[in-house]
């Protein structure tokens, strides 16, 4: 209104027959009374009482002398955004939430997620993946049709026998790294399990983006005619990664040979200067049989 006045020069009343408005209605002023007060306390019960409902917020207002409806708590409720989100499906265990320091040496935290792939047969199955945070070293890829809890305890114990035990590990809320088996084994060993929140991978970037490598370089560059197979070549990939490729991250050498310097200071410009000045040699692909035992390391020639 203010602004057809201004704009045209007219009066309230020649600009409230322009627009077709009445002019009580123009001059109306809300006489609402201040609801801060009431605003106020709601949002405290609420943070106190998270899992409460406006008409159960409502009732306790009431108890405490506030004359208010529950139309109006409502409005408030729905304003201060209180509405309280709807828990789907079983309880599961969130673990720690505080976010993690980068790791500053090996095995002070590992990584875990799972990926999916399929046969050419259209079976499909399941590969858990394990990383080093610190070294970048792939620790396993354990490639089957059924990975449980049981499973996946059984191979974080291979690798702490032959590593020794992580003082972290992050994972996603799968039922396979919330279930009763690996919860137990993890506080069994001391070793602190991390959740990260439900839809953010970016909080276990390490895993995420080695998976990313092993999907282009691996999975989506063979056609795997049985599970043997794909655990030949998978496994096969991994010794490569480890010993072989190099990792712009480490100053362009594999993580193999950044894990044997145990010296992040070497980096410098960009490469690292190793002291024995070798390089990794090319290792074979293991045979079935001996899909998932770690090979050794290359040595100095």
């Amino acid at each position: 209104m203010s602004h057809v006045k201004q704009a045209h020069g007219l009066s309230e009343r020649r600009a409230c027959q322009l627009i077709g408005a009445e002019r009580t209605s123009v001059r109306y002023r809300s006489h609402r009374p201040d609801d801060g007060s009431i605003r106020s306390r709601l949002c405290d019960l609420a943070s106190e009482r998270r899992r409460f409902g406006y008409r159960r917020l409502g009732w306790m207002l009431r108890r405490e002398g506030a004359v208010v409806n529950l139309k109006k708590v409502y409005r408030l409720y729905r304003e201060e955004g209180l509405t309280v989100r709807r828990r789907r499906g079983r309880k599961r265990a969130t673990g720690a939430r505080a976010p993690l320091p980068l790791p500053q040496a090996a095995n002070q935290r590992w990584s875990l997620d799972f990926m999916a792939d399929q046969l050419a047969n259209g079976r499909r199955f399941r590969i858990l993946t394990m990383v080093d945070d610190f070294t970048r070293e792939c620790l396993a890829t354990v490639a089957d049709t059924s990975l449980p809890g049981v499973r996946v305890v059984a191979e974080l114990e291979r690798i702490v026998e032959r590593r020794g035990r992580p003082a972290a590990i992050v994972s996603d809320n799968g039922t396979e790294f919330t279930g009763r088996a690996v919860l137990a084994w993890a506080a069994d060993q001391a070793i602190a399990w991390h959740t990260i929140q439900p839809g953010k991978p970016v909080q276990n970037a390490f895993i995420e983006a080695f998976n990313g490598r092993l999907r282009d370089e691996c999975l989506n560059e063979h056609w795997f005619s049985s599970m043997a197979e794909a655990r030949t070549i998978i496994e096969a990939w991994r010794i490569d990664y480890n010993t072989v490729r190099p990792h712009d991250r480490l100053g362009r050498v594999p993580p193999a040979v950044f894990a044997m310097t145990g010296d992040p200071t070497m980096l410098r410009g960009g490469a690292l200067r190793l002291t024995e000045g070798f390089a990794p040699h090319p290792v074979a692909p293991p045979s079935p049989q001996g899909s998932n035992q770690e090979q050794t390391q290359p040595t100095p020639g």
